[in-house]
Order: structure tokens, then sequence, then C-alpha cells
């Protein structure tokens, strides 16, 4: 890694490139001239870097304070009485807002109106955030062929026709399911066809409606393909015709793809599915954003020995039965998640100091986003003009006020309207979730969404209650009390504070991105609980997972919903401990076992390829989808059982080294693998080590700052 130059601008010491990438690239064509931004932020920086310390303090002083109770107490008897009240005594736990409604402004429809699916992709990736903003649309056709669905997925190359038959019936089956026709089945159709009273199906040669006519949107031609809209739930549905199609040729009706709107909104990542630890890394990250936002994002690759370049889809245009024109959104819309509160950057320094990362990404990411609500040609992301930030890792109220007064300082430095900027709420934290009124009354004015991060919400789980006890295993705690009540309160919090048809109610990422049958039978229950979007890991599962905003209507679902009561705070803050019963000496080192297998897969391709997010084959083989967030379990856990006595020192190190072999077995495909056996002395292996034996002093458990550092000295090394 290269030493960072730096130019001085308003006091600041701003790394070259980034100065460079800001005024040659971002600036131009937002109005905002060079001198206004840097000076703005400068101001920023002087007027919220001292809060942002003092946030970060206020939670150490909190969980220094909840683990002397903890130790305090012994071997006493769980009594959520005494730590209810101790919370509330130490400010842990804050009153409740009187009822109010949220009032965001102009919101898109794929936020406050249509329920569908969410991606969320690294934006590091071009080729990955392309993939995601165009996965607005897919093929059902090719999600059934591809996937394991409907059985093991067939070798490469030519169709299987027993495989298409069955894609093709199962797609007849959900086209029946959600499009009813007056008689008979999609599956019978000879012919489709629309005129200015609707569809028209032939089936047994007698001519049948739609049992819901107004289900029919409109024509739409794309080359030698005609296509029918139809619209459920808000969502579209295009049934593409082309008898001259290999598909199409080889059914009776020309029928050669079902295409549904898939996933309606996409979060660009900054955060968990990035290793961005410096301004070259920071740079890149914001060029993708960029072109994003500019529309002129491109990213070629190699295909079949061909040179091929993705770009933005453009909008769809469907001509209504009436002969007027509709037109259909593309792209998912973009949301951009920046980073939290506690990393800092040397990227921008005041004063000689490094200066809060996640100020820099409001500022920057904010900038990038001018020119796409400035727009008035090309591919437009957010009608509504608004700017979507996706805030992560907000402890409480306090800090979600923190990112209120913060953002309205930076639309200020860059002459937008007040609440230009909208925030969703990451829930993923015990002290937000607790607080979750008063967190989403904080950002009242422009919350745009509040989801579930279960991942990270665990993993803070055990770091908050370290010193309770002993936790039962990483299964044992998903299946306890306390995450049932996190979901359910998330929901209905949510309505009570006016998100219903205003804002997102999220769900919490599919993590097995190769199981997708499986995640047709468990998935479902994101739309059933309430909740209008829930995230996925490919686009192939945005495709399948929309088929459940079909099945489930969200909006009469949030209707039953409403007013019902909220669960009491005591199951959400009983933490999920083994108690006297603790597991079989086998199962403890099994656990140990995958946890370290887990955390190496994914900590070496995080330091020393700079990979953020990843399939990462677990213990067993399978592709596992991983983050920080789900490292973060995993090392908290292992941490836990240290501290509590459960295993020791030496047995963590021999399991690392033992994993380790695994793990550069599992990568020995890959070329730029480097292998951590058999001198695990390397930066990767040094990481996956400080995640787990300094696990209890890690701010909030986070594993930024051990693979930031970690990162770093991998790059320094490779020069």
């Amino acid at each position: 890694m290269t030493q960072t130059r730096y130019v001085q601008i308003h006091g600041l010491e701003v790394a070259e490139e980034l100065a460079a990438f800001v005024e040659g690239q971002v600036l131009p064509g937002t109005g905002v001239d060079a001198d206004r931004f840097w000076s703005g932020y400068g101001e920023l920086l002087r007027d919220f870097g001292a809060g942002n310390r003092a946030l970060l303090d206020r939670r150490a002083e909190l969980q220094g304070r909840i683990d002397a109770w903890h130790k305090a107490r012994g071997n006493q008897p769980w009594d959520i009485a005494a730590y209810r009240a101790f919370l509330t005594e130490i400010g842990y736990l804050v009153p409740e807002p009187a009822p109010f409604a949220i009032v965001n402004g102009q919101i898109d429809p794929e936020i406050a109106q249509v329920a569908g699916p969410q991606l969320v992709v690294p934006v590091s990736n071009a080729r990955f955030a392309l993939n995601a903003a165009n996965a607005r649309w897919g093929s059902l056709y090719d999600a059934l062929y591809g996937s394991d669905v409907l059985g093991p997925p067939p070798a490469a190359g030519s169709i299987d026709p027993a495989r298409r038959d069955a894609v093709v019936a199962r797609a007849a089956q959900f086209l029946d399911e959600t499009f009813p026709l007056t008689s008979g089945s999609h599956a019978d159709v000879s012919a489709y066809d629309a005129d200015a009273d609707g569809l028209k199906a032939t089936v047994a040669g007698s001519a049948v409606a739609l049992r819901d006519p107004s289900a029919f949107v409109g024509r739409r031609v794309d080359g030698a393909d005609t296509g029918l809209v139809l619209r459920h739930n808000g969502l579209h549905v295009e049934l593409v015709i082309n008898p001259d199609h290999p598909i199409g040729a080889a059914s009776p009706s020309g029928l050669r793809d079902v295409v549904v709107e898939a996933a309606l909104s996409a979060i660009q990542d900054c955060e968990d599915s990035v290793a961005a630890v410096d301004a070259e890394d920071k740079v890149a990250v914001y060029a993708n954003w960029l072109g994003l936002m500019k529309g002129d994002l491109a990213d070629s690759f190699e295909k079949g020995g061909k040179t091929m370049t993705r770009r933005l889809s453009p909008d769809r245009t469907v001509t209504r039965p009436d002969g007027s024109t509709l037109v259909l959104q593309g792209r998912a819309l973009l949301l951009v998640r920046n980073v939290g509160l506690l990393m800092t950057t040397d990227a921008v320094r005041l004063d000689g100091q490094d200066t809060p990362e996640g100020l820099m990404d409001a500022m920057v990411t904010t900038a990038c986003a001018i020119h796409d609500i400035r727009k008035t040609d090309g591919p437009r992301n957010s009608r509504a003009g608004a700017i979507y930030v996706v805030k992560p890792k907000m402890h409480g109220p306090d800090e979600a006020a923190f990112a209120d007064r913060s953002f309205t300082k930076v639309e200020q430095i860059l002459g937008l309207p007040a609440n230009t900027v909208k925030l969703g709420l990451m829930d993923e934290e015990r002290r937000a979730s607790a607080n979750l009124a008063a967190s989403i009354h904080a950002i009242r004015n422009r919350v745009f969404f509040i989801n579930t991060g279960f991942l990270d919400r665990t993993g803070d789980e055990i770091h908050t209650s370290m010193q309770a006890g002993a936790f039962a295993g990483r299964d044992a705690t998903r299946r306890s009390g306390w995450l049932k009540a996190y979901e359910d309160r998330n929901v209905l919090i949510g309505l009570n504070c006016g998100l219903r048809g205003r804002a997102q109610i999220g769900k919490g990422m599919w993590a097995k991105p190769d199981a997708l049958a499986e995640m047709l039978g468990a998935k479902i229950g994101h739309p059933q609980s309430g909740a209008n979007t829930a995230w996925v890991p490919s686009p192939t599962a945005a495709t399948l997972h929309a088929l459940h905003y079909h099945m489930v209507d969200v909006a009469a679902r949030q209707d039953e919903l409403q007013g019902q009561p909220v669960p009491d705070l005591d199951a959400l803050l009983t933490p999920a401990l083994m108690g006297d019963t603790p597991l079989p000496q086998d199962q403890i080192l099994r656990e140990l076992d995958n946890s370290a297998q887990g955390i190496l897969g994914y900590v070496v391709r995080w330091v020393d390829q700079g990979v953020g997010c990843s399939k990462v084959p677990d213990i067993d083989d399978v592709p596992m989808m991983e983050d920080r967030a789900t490292c973060r379990i995993s090392a908290q856990l292992l941490a836990n059982w240290l501290e509590q006595r459960l295993i020791s020192r030496e047995q963590v190190e021999d399991a690392l080294r033992r994993m380790a072999v695994k793990v550069d077995g599992q990568n020995a495909g890959d070329p730029n693998y480097v292998r951590m056996a058999p001198g695990f002395d390397g930066p990767a292996f040094e990481a996956a080590r400080d995640l787990v034996l300094t696990g209890t002093t890690q701010p909030s458990g986070y594993t930024e700052p051990a693979l930031h550092a970690r990162r770093r000295q991998a790059k320094a090394l490779r020069g």
C-alpha cells in the first residue's frame, strides 16, 4: 500500500485521489463548487466530530455498566424486573414517545406502496451493482430452470426437455394461482391475444378471459417478442410471446417466458459487504455509486469467449388497451448504505487526526446522488426527488437524532431542500430495538424504512450480555424468545408509528444463495409477518421471492395487524443462555470448529483479496452468503464461550489451525488465494485470531477494527 499523499483544503488534509475524484467527477453538474463543498465539509467535521466520539463513548460506558451488573450478580437466578429497572436507571431504556405518525414527504412507490424483494449488493463491484440495479425484472423460466427449486440444476449446455417441461408447468401453476382464467388452465392455452377489452386466451378452441379483467395492463413489443403485461398486488408480470423462439416454438401458445417484476429496490452497500480501508478503496466505491446516479456506469467482462458490456436497463413502455402509454421503471430503486459511527478514515484528516468515515460517506454519497435528482433525461432513479440512505448500526434514539442533524447539515452545505435525504433505520442493535419507537421518532421526518438485521442483532445480543453467562449455540440462540419478540415488535411498532403506506418495514437476508427451494418454503414468512420487503442475495432469488408477494397481500396483512398489542420488552431483554444445562462437549467442539471455519473462510478473502461479501463454503461445504454481520456472530459466540470458560484458548488456537487447513483446501482452485497453512502467521489468520481472542473488548463486538487493520497490513506487505 502506497503512502497517502494529501492536499490542504480549508484546513483539511484530503487524500489526493479523493480530492481529484470529488472535484473532477462528483461536483461538476451538481451546482456545488469545490470551495463550498470543502469549506462545508470542514464545518461538518468541526460541528459533529466531537458528537460522534461522545456517542461512541456512551456506548462503551453503558456496556461497561451492564458488564459490571452481570458480574456483580454472579450465579443469582435471572431477574428480568431487576434488569429492566437497572437498564432504565442507567438510561439504556428511554421513555416511549407519545403516539405519532411519521411525515416523510415525497416517497417513491417502491418504498411506500408496493411490496416486493430487496437486493443488497457490494457497490464496490460494478458488475454486481449493475446486476442488482437491473434485477427489477427477472425471467421466471430462467430462475426455475437454473435453481434447485425443481430439483438439482441441470448441467450447463443444451436444454434438458424434461426440465423445460417442468419449468413451463410450474410457471403455468403460478399464472393459474395469480391470474386465473374464467375457465381452464394456462397450461392448456393454445394462443394468447389482447384487444381493447383485455387479455384473451384460447383454451380447447374457446376464447376465455381473465377472471379479473382489470389485471391486464397492456401490450409491449420488444423486437420479435410481444409482451402481454398483467398486474397483481401492485406487481407486474409479462407473458412473453414469440413462437419463433426455441422455447416459444415448443409451446402451443408461443409463450417463451414469464417475466416477473422482482427486486423493487436494491441497497448499494458501502458497509458490511465491502472491504474499503483507505482512500483508494473509498474512491472506487464512490465511483460506482456516482455512475449509478449519473446513469452511465458500465462494466465489460468475458463470457463464452466474447466481450460483453453491462449497463443500466432502460424503462419499459407499455401500450394500454385504450391506446395510452404507460412507462414502467426498468431498474430497481437504488438505496445507498453508508457506514456507521464507529470507524474513522485517514482519507480526510482534521488537526492531524483521522475523521469519522460515516460523515465522509454522508457528504460524498449525497453529493453523487444530486446527479439523479437534477437529471432531466436518461435513466432516473428516484422520481420523487429523494435520496435514500440506509444508516446502519445506530444504538438508539440519540444516535438516530445525531444522524438526522448531520444530514440536515449535509443538505444545507449542498443546497438541498430539507429532508431530501431519507434515512433507513437498521434495527440491528439491541438498544435500538429496545427503544425502536423513540428511534423512529428521532428521524420521523425522513425515515423511509426500518429493517430487522437479525444477523448483526444476534452478534449484538451476545456482546451486550457477554458477562451474563454462556450463550446457547448459534441455532439455539436464534430459536430463543428474544428473536421472535424482536421480529414481531419491529412490524407492530412500525405500523403504530405510521409506516403503513409511507415506508418499508423490512426483514433480513436469506443466507443460503444456492438453497432456493428451501427459501421458497421459508421466506413466505416475511410477507406473512406484515413486512413489505425482505432481503435476497441474488437476482435469481429476487425473482423467486417475488412470487411470495403475489401469494400474500401485504397491505391487507398490515391492516389485520394494525393495532395489535406490541410484545413486552421482557422477552426481548432475556438473553439465550445455557443456564444450568450446558451443551454436551461434542456439540461444543462441533460449534467451535463450525464457527472457526466460518470466520476463516470469510476473513481470508476479506483481508487478502479485499472481498467484502461472497459465497463461502461452510464446514459441510454448503455455500453460505457471508459478510461482516455473520462473522460477528461466530466471533462473539466463541469470545463468549472463552470468557465463560466453556472452551479454552488452546482449543480455539487448535480449531483455528485445523480449520485453516480445511479452508485452504476449499479455496485450492483460486489462483489468487494465499494459503494460511502451514505458517499460520499471515494477516488473514491473525485477523481471525484477533476477532475471537479480543472479542470481549472489540467495540460492540464489531469486526471492522480488526479486519481494517489486517487488510491495511496485507496491502502494505503486497506493496
